[in-house]
């Protein structure tokens, strides 16, 4: 993992007040964008993007209500999946007996959203619910093999590299639908739906042709023969541009430095 700058550190003393005022801000903010695009804020999952939180800042999510995190490293995954599972079971054994309103959930859904070396397969399905980026057919089938070895059905998405830029992982627009053939075929592997990282730009909106192309390629592949009705999520947006993408139709969407500031991750 990268050595921690001084404003990662910093940022770990963020108060409690502070990262339920940044937490509303943009649920706020998405229930907005989701209204310009003519839907609902339940209609878009927050992912929070843990990798540079502190684990007291998880724990504080998870008890505002939050369920849906992601990490994009395996061995942070290995660590923090425990540690707030185990927090979750504790309250609810023991209950809140210091407020009235306890709305953590149970049990926290994952997200592995970073890149996920193949040798890694088998440390990160057990702990994850989705994972966001199958960049690659020999990636598919390693899933696939570790789901028929163990009796697990995998949701995964096709991380797309919509802008073909050389430094992002992810397959090529044009061949995102033979991909899917390939996978319509792995009993123990379900597609999802698709994910992008649209490349920086100072200005939100210039990443809005990246989120439309996804979106008309997303809906190409929901009304082909190797998708059916579970192929439904759309992530795209991070903390720079997530506006933007629940505009053109993103109901996922990967949150950090708006949650936990400039030393986050997404």
């Amino acid at each position: 993992m990268p050595r921690m700058t001084a404003s990662r550190t910093a940022n770990k003393s963020a108060t409690p007040a502070k990262l339920k005022e940044a937490y509303r801000a943009v649920q706020d903010r998405i229930a907005e964008a989701a209204l310009r695009s003519g839907r609902n804020a339940d209609d878009v999952v927050m992912v929070a993007v843990t990798k540079y939180a502190a684990m007291d800042q998880v724990r504080q999510l998870a008890d505002l209500g939050h369920m849906d995190f992601g990490e994009s490293q395996a061995q942070q995954m290995q660590q923090r999946v425990p540690q707030l599972e185990e927090y979750l079971g504790r309250k609810k054994t023991l209950g809140n007996a210091s407020s009235k309103d306890d709305s953590a959930p149970e049990r926290a859904r994952w997200h592995m959203i970073g890149h996920l070396q193949r040798n890694k397969v088998k440390h990160v399905v057990p702990l994850v619910n989705l994972i966001h980026s199958v960049d690659s057919l020999r990636l598919a089938e390693e899933l696939h093999g570790y789901g028929a070895k163990n009796d697990l059905d995998i949701d995964v998405l096709l991380q797309v590299n919509v802008s073909g830029e050389t430094t992002k992982s992810g397959v090529l627009a044009p061949a995102v639908v033979h991909l899917l053939e390939q996978i319509d075929s792995m009993m123990h592997l379900r597609c999802r739906g698709l994910m992008t990282m649209a490349p920086h730009h100072e200005d939100p909106k210039d990443c809005r042709p990246v989120f439309a192309r996804l979106r008309e390629l997303f809906e190409d592949c929901k009304t082909s023969e190797w998708t059916d009705d579970s192929f439904n999520i759309l992530s795209m947006g991070m903390t720079n541009d997530y506006e933007v993408a629940v505009e053109e139709g993103a109901n996922v969407v990967r949150v950090g430095r708006a949650l936990f500031g400039d030393g986050g991750s997404a």
